[in-house]
C-alpha cells in the first residue's frame, strides 16, 4: 500500500508529529505522488495497532503536547517490503486524456483541436515547472535520488508533449 510506504519511509528518516508528515507529503512528495495527506492520522492509528509505528507525547518549549510517530523494528521490516515490491510494481500508466480520446467522434467538431491545443500549452508550463524545480534542487545540492525524480517526469513529459503535438498535427477533421 503506497500510503503505507510513504509514512513509514518518512518515520524511518526521523520520528515526526503529525503535522511535520503532513508539511513534507505536500511540500515534497505531491511533487510526484497522489498520497492524501489529509488523513494522516487514521493511518498511523493503523500502523500503531500492528506494531508498525510507536508514539509518544512530546513538547516543544512552551507548545502544546504533540504525538510524536516512530518506526519500530517491525515497521522496518515491513517497510523495505513495501520498498521493495513497490520497485518491482510493474503498472501501465493510464493516462486521463485516453479517455476523452475514446470519445472523441462525440466532441462537437473544432472543439477537438482547440483542446488539444490547449492541453499542449498547459504540458510545456509543466514542464518548464519541472526544468525549473530541478535547477533549483541542483543548486541546493539536492541528492541524487531527488533529482532523478524530477528527471522521470521530465521524460514522461516530455512524451506527453511529443504525443499532443503529433495528435494535433494528424487530426482528422469530424464528419
Amino acid at each position: 500500500m503506497i500510503q503505507d510506504l510513504v509514512l513509514l519511509g518518512l518515520l524511518k528518516e526521523s520520528p515526526k508529529h503529525g503535522y511535520e508528515i503532513k508539511k513534507t507529503i505536500n511540500q515534497v512528495l505531491r511533487i510526484f505522488t497522489n498520497v492524501d495527506s489529509q488523513s494522516i492520522y487514521y493511518p498511523l492509528r493503523r500502523l500503531e495497532k500492528k506494531g508498525l509505528v510507536s508514539k509518544r507525547l512530546g513538547r516543544n518549549g512552551k507548545r502544546p503536547e504533540k504525538r510524536i510517530y516512530k518506526i519500530t523494528k517491525k515497521g522496518e521490516v515491513v517497510f523495505e517490503k513495501l520498498l521493495n515490491d513497490n520497485f518491482l510494481s510493474f503498472q501501465r500508466p493510464l493516462f486521463n486524456i485516453d479517455l476523452s480520446l475514446y470519445f472523441l467522434p462525440l466532441i462537437k467538431s473544432g472543439l477537438t483541436g482547440s483542446r488539444l491545443r490547449s492541453r499542449f500549452r498547459g504540458m510545456k508550463r509543466i514542464m518548464r515547472w519541472l526544468k525549473e524545480r530541478r535547477s533549483i534542487l541542483e543548486k541546493k545540492g539536492k541528492p541524487y535520488h531527488f533529482l532523478a525524480i524530477i528527471d522521470h517526469q521530465i521524460e514522461l513529459t516530455k512524451a506527453d508533449i511529443n504525443f499532443t503535438k503529433n495528435l494535433i498535427k494528424n487530426l482528422k477533421p469530424a464528419k
